[in-house]
């Protein structure tokens, strides 16, 4: 009687068992979502480096041909070399702007609530919108910028730079994208800087810490898990820029704007 109820209780699923499965439950629609939208299509295209195919006819295998002429090609090395500079400009400046901007509008400074919303402003708003107004603002002939140049410092009109052509546009390419994107990457670096303990601070003070040694003994260590963060972001958008390129340079500078998500597409 004993063996029989037992053997009636037993379950046939295990509790860990059945808490396993939920759990794979709910990581499974983004598990498959990430293998058919992200995972099979990089597999591919990474694959696609190394075929001969047009979409129609039969696939055949090219070996390292394809990077051999890639390599060869004009325009593929002048998009390299433009998103490496423009990376190599872009992430540290716009770090450098948005870790200062950060630690000024930490502090208890009156309206800090509007500089803050004003800062993040250029991020949120639209591309178009943006890169219209700032076209305007250095207009080689009409805009602000060129006309102080030219009335306050005596630079000739001949002399007046054009930020939307020539080896200019790289520089008027990383000027506004530190501009957009240093609110959002302030946002960020407000959150590392509230959750490092006030105390450190208090301690170094006792201790006749100034300024500067807090901030590179405290603040900076404190923040290179933000920092590592900020990088990766940083550079992972500025590979793949291609909205800016178009709006501010209009894509019509050849090889000067050309960026190599500009070239795949």
């Amino acid at each position: 009687m004993k063996s029989w109820l037992s053997d009636e209780k037993k379950p046939f699923i295990s509790k860990e068992t059945r808490r396993t499965l939920v759990a794979y439950s709910f990581i499974a629609p983004n598990f498959i979502g990430f293998c058919v939208f992200t995972l099979i299509p990089i597999v591919f295209a990474f694959s696609l480096a190394f075929l001969k195919w047009d979409g129609s006819n039969p696939i055949e295998f090219a070996g390292i041909s394809n990077f051999t002429r890639l390599f060869d090609d004009t325009f593929f090395k002048a998009a390299l070399k433009n998103t490496i500079l423009y990376c190599l400009g872009t992430v540290p400046l716009t770090m450098i702007a948005s870790l200062a901007l950060a630690i000024v509008l930490n502090q208890k400074v009156i309206g800090r609530g509007v500089f803050r919303t004003l800062s993040f402003f250029p991020y949120v708003a639209s591309l178009v919108a943006i890169t219209s107004v700032w076209k305007m603002l250095f207009h080689p002939s009409k805009g602000p910028i060129n006309n102080i140049l030219y009335n306050s410092f005596g630079v000739a009109a001949e002399s007046l730079p054009q930020w939307f052509s020539g080896s200019l546009v790289l520089v008027s390419m990383i000027m506004f994208s530190v501009w957009k994107y240093m609110g959002y990457y302030m946002v960020i670096y407000l959150a590392g800087l509230q959750g490092i303990s006030g105390e450190l601070y208090e301690a170094a003070s006792l201790d006749g810490a100034g300024t500067w040694q807090k901030f590179r003994y405290i603040t900076w260590p404190q923040l290179s898990a933000t920092t590592f963060f900020v990088v990766v972001m940083l550079t992972i958008n500025c590979f793949k820029v291609y909205d800016i390129a178009i709006m501010l340079a209009g894509g019509g500078n050849g090889e000067l704007t050309t960026s190599a998500t500009v070239l795949v597409y």
